[in-house]
């Protein structure tokens, strides 16, 4: 029963709430023309966010032909369920230790026509640090990486490893996109390393930004709860 409860029913609610959240807020959509310039320039591409900003995520693609690599993690398989409702598709595997199956997965949908998204500090953190699963994953496609986040003037902070931003209804929200980063495929270790270290930067730098931007302020919230 519990498993059905967190499996089922908590994606379902979180859907409905997620599709409430959109209707009453008032977004802004900075930096979105980039998905259109790497669309012509590479085809698909790769969605990199953090962790803790998945929740308006399904509303920063326009397309809705993206597909998720979720662990066998709880939480992993929890949120691939929730973005599933959107329209999303979730392959499960690992862009790590023993996920070959999981990538080749993600390379037949992105010869579809698919792009991809991933959470580079999920599923179960460090917070805001990348992992080199979605490094590998850009080297394995040959896709480039967009990072995007997002953040909202009001909201609160909920008590999980990730410190889930949860926007409160009616408020403003501001979706910003970086600067897409290629990792081609001949990188060895040491430049993996260092692509990993850029993407990172970028996503807090990027993170950061809109949470001034918002007037939340960095790693901060109105209505905290710690």
């Amino acid at each position: 029963m519990k498993e059905f409860l967190m499996m089922k029913v908590v994606p379902y609610l979180a859907y409905l709430y997620i599709r409430f959240l959109r209707r009453s807020m008032r977004i802004e959509f900075r930096g979105v023309q980039v998905l259109d310039q790497v669309r012509e320039a590479s085809g698909s591409y790769i969605l990199a966010f953090w962790h803790s900003r998945f929740v308006l995520m399904p509303y920063a693609y326009p397309d809705q032909r993206i597909v998720v690599l979720a662990s066998s993690h709880r939480d992993s398989r929890m949120l691939g369920n929730i973005l599933t409702r959107f329209g999303l598709v979730r392959v499960e595997g690992s862009s790590t230790r023993g996920g070959t199956a999981g990538l080749r997965a993600l390379l037949r949908k992105v010869r579809e026509g698919y792009d991809v998204g991933i959470t580079p500090d999920g599923p179960k953190g460090p917070r805001r640090q990348v992992k080199q699963g979605v490094i590998a994953t850009a080297r394995f496609t040959g896709l480039p990486v967009v990072p995007v986040t997002f953040s909202a003037a009001s909201g609160m902070r909920l008590r999980s490893w990730d410190r889930t931003m949860l926007p409160r209804p009616f408020t403003r929200g501001l979706f910003l996109y970086g600067d897409p980063i290629r990792i081609p495929r001949d990188t060895d270790d040491e430049g993996m390393e260092a692509y990993r270290l850029k993407l990172e930067n970028a996503l807090n730098a990027l993170t950061d930004a809109a949470d001034r931007e918002t007037g939340i302020g960095p790693e901060g919230t109105v209505d905290a709860r710690t």
